[in-house]
């Protein structure tokens, strides 16, 4: 599968509940490790939407332990549903080899890079796009902003990348940078991802419900909206720093 312009994630842990994402959302990421008998569910899966495997340990936001996490994830990728696999480039870089066994059972792969306690400088950025793009198909950076000017610089090394023909998703974590994620699909990021309504896990910091965020994010292709945009944003408490307003 290859996503030519955006595609938005609907994000879970419990597959059973792939159609309330039906319309709304491009893709499911499954979260193998918030997930009861992940590689269970997908092989009873049959629903529409085609999957992201992400199995996360807690060094990465997540809950998996490393005994057998890559075991499972290297399982779900043999599945037919299962279009993308999600890799650390920290373990993407100490064992290259897995990255070969993935791509013999014809997943295309997520290299992605996690900064939970801020954001570097842009050329750091770049360089971290760099290497994840040498590894995977597409480069997934996300950072923890302490300013609007954090929240610039992740948008601004999105569209770098973009610029030099990287396909790269980008996010910018926490309340600050909650509206990067209606946004970025303008700087060029290929993914969005969204926990479906009523899921309460804690996947990442700032995410916004699948629903609002499609609605917002097809409201910003839509140039006339834009007065519009800024309001539902406010109302939903979505951080929006003055240099993205869309009033000018």
């Amino acid at each position: 599968m290859k996503i030519d312009d955006f595609a938005l994630a609907a994000t879970t842990n419990d597959l059973t509940r792939e159609p309330d994402a039906r319309g709304v959302a491009d893709l499911i990421e499954f979260r193998m490790d918030k997930a009861t008998d992940p590689v269970e569910q997908i092989a009873s899966y049959d629903g529409e939407l085609p999957l992201i495997a992400t199995n996360r340990t807690r060094w990465f936001g997540g809950k998996a332990t490393d005994s057998g996490r890559l075991d499972d994830l290297f399982a779900a990728s043999r599945f037919d549903a299962v279009e993308f696999v999600d890799i650390e480039l920290e373990i993407a870089r100490a064992k290259e080899w897995i990255v070969h066994e993935f791509r013999e059972n014809d997943v295309q792969l997520i290299i992605s890079h996690h900064d939970f306690e801020g954001t570097p400088d842009q050329d750091v950025l770049d360089a971290i796009i760099a290497q994840c793009a040498e590894y995977g198909d597409i480069a997934k950076v996300a950072t923890f902003p302490r300013s609007n000017a954090d929240a610039l610089t992740l948008l601004d090394a999105v569209n770098t990348a973009t610029q030099r023909g990287i396909d790269v998703a980008g996010i910018s974590m926490g309340e600050i940078g909650s509206h990067t994620r209606v946004i970025a699909h303008l700087y060029g990021s290929k993914l969005g991802y969204a926990p479906l309504e009523g899921d309460d896990n804690d996947y990442a910091p700032g995410q916004i419900p699948l629903e609002k965020l499609r609605t917002l994010i097809d409201m910003t292709k839509n140039a006339s909206a834009g007065e519009h945009l800024i309001d539902m944003l406010e109302a939903e408490e979505v951080a929006v720093p003055q240099e993205l307003t869309l009033s000018d």
